[in-house]
């Protein structure tokens, strides 16, 4: 029996009693039934589709931004039904809490509207997490794709309905025909046993290899489980929440921009000390990008990665394209894959969407 079994089985006796289920609930961050709870896969999404544009958290700095993004959509595809408040501006947020969650909700519970994208990530998402009609999301699951702080959003509504998020591109960046397949294979078109995150093509020769997208190889083995994880600061940001995911036997995916390494080493010691990282069967990390240079000494973020995370014994691999990149892969929380961390890979074993 490993470790990670044994602390389960001495935390399952400890709370044993009247009081146990509430004890045992409390031990996961009160979340105890979405350990249970099937995916709810939305629809796949298909040309002529509409698609909901919204902005909950931060905006972007110029109306003809949006209209950039509402023509990526369409380029797609899709024709495009904007929410009530995408133009609104509120210092940094993209209108008020209330603006921005009202506009979750009207996609959501909009008949006509058959995926939502969000135009930017930024801040605020967990702001309006309280705001949601989560019975509605619940009755309409639809495909909502979105990356950074969108990770709130996407970690909430699956904790509250089970329903699957897509962290992927948001709407207000330019596909690259890398993102465009990876966004094909998963959302438009799933394919069986998928690969998601591999390196894209590159042409190699003599005195020629690949530099910039490489798999960091740190604990081999294969791993199986559901897929959660997202931006690294927003899941710190919801431990001890209500939004908090369950980590048991879960593949953990994670990225972040503009993160210094002690940052990152604070955010995945919080996870370590409140026993979320001692939980879960694999981790797959993506990119860490724009990384600032720091005065002094320094750990690099392979050697935080290395300290905070081998000793779970767990596999373990970082480089996939998941995050702040321009080739970027789609990744769906909540659906069953496998890491093999021997051959750096990250397999989809069932389709995300129906």
């Amino acid at each position: 029996m490993n470790r990670r079994k044994v602390l389960q089985t001495l935390v399952t006796t400890a709370v044993a009693g009247s009081s146990g289920a509430a004890l045992a609930q409390q031990a996961t961050g009160g979340i105890a039934s979405e350990r249970q709870m099937n995916p709810v896969k939305p629809r796949r999404l298909k040309k002529g589709d509409t698609i909901g544009l919204i902005s909950p958290a931060s905006n972007t700095q110029q109306n003809e931004d949006i209209r950039f993004a509402s023509e990526i959509i369409e380029s797609l595809g899709f024709s495009v039904r904007t929410g009530q408040y995408l133009f609104e501006r509120n210092q940094y947020l993209a209108g008020t809490d209330q603006q921005r969650a009202d506009d979750v909700n009207r996609m959501f519970a909009d008949k006509d509207v058959d995926g939502i994208f969000c135009l930017r990530g930024g801040y605020g998402t967990p702001r309006i997490l309280p705001y949601l009609d989560y019975d509605v999301i619940a009755n309409n699951p639809k495909v909502l794709l979105g990356y950074s702080d969108i990770t709130a959003l996407h970690t909430a509504i699956h904790v509250k309905t089970g329903q699957v998020g897509f962290h992927g591109p948001i709407a207000g960046q330019t596909y690259t025909d890398y993102t465009l397949q990876e966004f094909e294979k998963v959302v438009r078109e799933p394919r069986d046993t998928a690969i998601i995150g591999h390196a894209p093509p590159f042409e190699a020769g003599p005195g020629k290899v690949e530099r910039e997208n490489r798999v960091t190889y740190f604990v081999g083995g294969k791993a199986r489980g559901r897929l959660i994880g997202g931006n690294l600061s927003l899941l710190a940001t919801l431990i001890g929440t209500p939004y908090e995911p369950d980590f048991r036997d879960k593949i953990l995916f994670l990225e972040d921009v503009s993160e210094a390494p002690y940052s990152i080493d604070r955010m995945l010691t919080q996870l370590w000390l409140a026993g979320r990282l001692q939980q879960v069967a694999g981790l797959a990390f993506g990119k860490f990008t724009d990384v600032p240079s720091v005065s002094g000494n320094s750990y690099s973020v392979e050697e935080v990665l290395r300290q905070r995370c081998e000793p779970l014994g767990v596999p373990f691999i970082s480089g996939l394209m998941i995050g702040h990149v321009s080739d970027q892969t789609v990744v769906p929380i909540g659906i069953n894959a496998e890491l093999d961390a021997d051959a750096g890979t990250l397999r989809l074993l069932e389709h995300a969407v129906s």
